[in-house]
């Protein structure tokens, strides 16, 4: 049993020792991180605005009359997790934008949250990036109740079954600038989803179906001639010559043999 204790103590040290002071609470972000360049909407209308590019996106976030704002994300097991968010940035209701460098702008990461620390009881947008793949975005609605925009990629798109997913539904949506832009008036759900396609997909997608329905039409045709060669050998044998009368009624063919 001492043993046990020993090692569960020793395990314990280890995990403390290697720096992973999420695990028991929260740590600072890196600062050369939170002050990493990029660019964000701030005309926005919206109470949360996402970017999305490449490898990457942007969001812009209204708060008011806050000290903190939570990021944060949701695993497939429906676990809250943290995010690496960077170039952090607070822009004011009279167009000032601040950044950590220049301001007591910070951040700090547990296991479940991401929580910016503003500069005191403030009003307006903040600001970060975070690094992504793939071709859909996930991310819980951090506004409760707020209206929101995301702007897609350009070259993509959504809206096409199979290919695309958009969550919730009661969006709107147009292309600006050659992207996709998808606005909520307000989203009362707890995640917003979409997943998009390449312009590139379409082609393939399209491609891809043409050929299905060649196929398809080609097996008809080969199908059918093949019943109609086997009809036509049926006949030179001599068998099915005679079709039978669906309406025929056994009352019509007279009394049994050896009854007339």
């Amino acid at each position: 049993m001492k043993r046990r204790h020993l090692l569960l103590v020793a395990v314990l040290a280890l995990v403390a020792l290697s720096g992973c002071s999420g695990f028991f609470g929260s740590e600072e972000v890196d600062p050369e991180r939170l002050n990493e360049n990029a660019s964000y909407d701030w005309n926005t209308s919206a109470d949360g605005t996402i970017v999305i590019e490449e490898s990457k996106y942007t969001a812009v976030y209204a708060v008011e009359n806050e000290t903190t704002f939570d990021v944060y994300t949701v695993d497939g097991l429906g676990r809250e997790r943290s995010v690496p968010i960077s170039a952090l940035r607070f822009r004011y209701a009279n167009g000032t934008v601040v950044s950590p460098a220049n301001s007591s702008l910070s951040a700090s990461e547990s296991r479940q949250r991401t929580t910016v620390n503003l500069s005191g009881n403030v009003s307006g947008k903040v600001g970060y990036s975070v690094a992504r793949t793939g071709k859909r975005f996930g991310s819980p609605t951090l506004v409760e109740d707020g209206s929101y925009t995301v702007v897609l990629p350009p070259n993509t798109g959504a809206g096409i079954p199979f290919l695309s997913r958009i969550s919730p539904g009661g969006y709107e949506s147009e292309t600006v600038d050659g992207q996709q832009v998808i606005r909520w008036d307000e989203v009362t759900s707890d995640q917003i989803v979409v997943r998009y396609y390449l312009d590139r997909d379409l082609w393939l997608f399209g491609g891809l179906s043409a050929i299905a329905t060649v196929i398809g039409v080609v097996g008809t045709l080969y199908y059918y001639r093949q019943l109609q060669e086997v009809i036509r050998r049926r006949k030179e044998a001599g068998i099915d010559l005679e079709e039978d009368d669906g309406d025929d009624d056994p009352r019509d063919r007279g009394p049994p043999p050896g009854m007339r």
